[in-house]
């Protein structure tokens, strides 16, 4: 018998078999963590989310008016609590008040925390307590009762959204320490009531954006400045700011610090330690001499503000094509959200599908990376000459004709030329319906 030739068939085959493009590899998005968040951040991610400024600081205080009633309640000390308000601070400027409860945030905050900090706490013990805080003692119910079921398991459900806020950065700074260090180089004693004033001041302090936005040597010179003027005890040195250097701040670090502190004070007295023991008027007191300050020093308010400069493409004021198509689509360009190598960032409400997030604590090793992944994706412009006029071609259509980009073995001159013969018709097509002919 003659064996059967299938060589033809198959090469017959494999000729109708188109080569198939290869996926497009993503580069994955970079979150790089941010220790420090500066106001003009915080507002754009306020302004992107849409959310309402009034309704933002209402939130926020009751948020962090929570944390610190519950962690008295479970007896946690002070630094449990400030990193409690900063990863309550992150996360609510990654996600809207829309998507969440305050009080759920505030619980999942402290949750984290309490692992960071090793001040251990279980889920169940945290809601438990914040319920019976609403309760007379005679009426308290035991963390291990299934009504705790439900709001126990959210909050662990939440602390992965606390941990991807704050890019997995747990490098915690507490300014009671410095405060303590401060109030002994200018000869305070634990007894003096500056000092205790000051540290009730850094209690408050957390209640504005400050802690994400200063050091802590900065906060421990505010909350002792602002503490000896509300009490008409004024310290001449750290007014001066004599040793500023040597604590690596500056003056108007420490002077955005008093303002957002004196601007708490005015508007929300009554949410505050501090204010109740002041009247209102004693802090617009307080106040004016720091107004004439800073306008005499020329300081501003807030403190690495960059003013952002338009396309130079677009002139006369016009907006530039990417803050069209924003303005077109409805949504605005989030400020902390991953960029990836190409620039190109994850659409809302559809994160981690267009790519991975990587996590990134070193700066400059994210810089690099980016630099070296983005060679691949530079887009080039090519001009030739087509039949009918000059036409310009991208990286991405000269793909489509190139042999040295297909995957696996060496592309066939068929194929190439197929693959040329489409491109070339669907170009004479276009320019025969420009011009009206059939």
């Amino acid at each position: 018998m003659v064996p059967e030739n299938k060589d033809g068939l198959n090469n017959q085959a494999a000729s109708e078999t188109s080569i198939p493009e290869p996926p497009s590899i993503h580069p994955s998005f970079i979150q790089v963590a941010k220790p420090y968040i500066f106001e003009q951040t915080i507002q754009q991610c306020i302004a992107a989310m849409g959310v309402n400024p009034l309704r933002e600081e209402g939130l926020r205080l009751q948020g962090v008016t929570w944390i610190d009633n519950v962690r008295r309640v479970l007896y946690l000390p002070i630094r449990t609590f400030n990193t409690a308000v900063v990863y309550y601070h992150k996360f609510r400027l990654v996600h809207p008040d829309s998507e969440y409860n305050y009080m759920d945030a505030a619980a999942a905050a402290l949750f984290t925390a309490c692992k960071i900090e090793d001040t251990l706490k279980k889920s169940r013990e945290i809601v438990c307590a914040a319920y019976n805080l609403k309760l007379p003692p005679s009426e308290h119910i035991s963390p291990d009762n299934p009504v705790f079921e439900v709001h126990a398991r959210g909050i662990i459900g939440l602390e992965r959204l606390m941990l991807e806020a704050s890019g997995f950065d747990f490098r915690t700074r507490h300014p009671q320490k410095t405060l303590i260090k401060l109030a002994r180089h200018y000869g305070l004693t634990s007894q003096s009531q500056v000092s205790n004033v000051a540290y009730r001041i850094s209690q408050d302090l957390y209640r504005t954006f400050a802690p994400i936005k200063q050091t802590a040597s900065t906060m421990a010179f505010t909350c002792l400045e602002l503490a000896g003027r509300l009490l008409d005890q004024r310290i001449e040195a750290v007014e001066l700011g004599v040793d500023y250097e040597k604590w690596k701040t500056s003056r108007e670090e420490v002077m955005e610090t008093l303002f957002d502190l004196l601007e708490l004070y005015t508007h929300s007295r009554g949410s505050t330690s501090v204010g109740p023991h002041f009247p209102a008027d004693r802090f617009l007191t307080v106040r004016i001499p720091l107004n004439k300050e800073a306008e005499a020093q020329g300081l501003p308010r807030y403190t690495h503000w960059v003013n952002e400069s338009r396309d130079p493409k677009a002139t006369n004021g016009a907006k530039s094509g990417k803050e069209l198509a924003l303005e077109k689509a409805g949504a605005r360009l989030h400020p902390l959200t991953p960029v990836a190598a190409n620039g190109e960032r994850p659409r809302a409400g559809e994160k981690g599908r267009d790519g991975a997030v990587r996590f990134m604590l070193d700066t400059e090793c994210a810089d690099a990376e980016k630099a070296r992944v983005s060679e691949y994706f530079k887009v080039e412009m090519e001009e030739y000459i087509a039949p009918y006029g000059y036409h310009t071609a991208t990286s991405a259509e000269r793909r489509t004709v190139c042999a040295s980009d297909f995957i696996g073995p060496p592309a066939t001159f068929a194929a190439i030329a197929g693959a040329e013969q489409k491109y070339t018709g669907l170009y004479l097509g276009f320019e025969r319906w420009k011009s009206g002919t059939n």
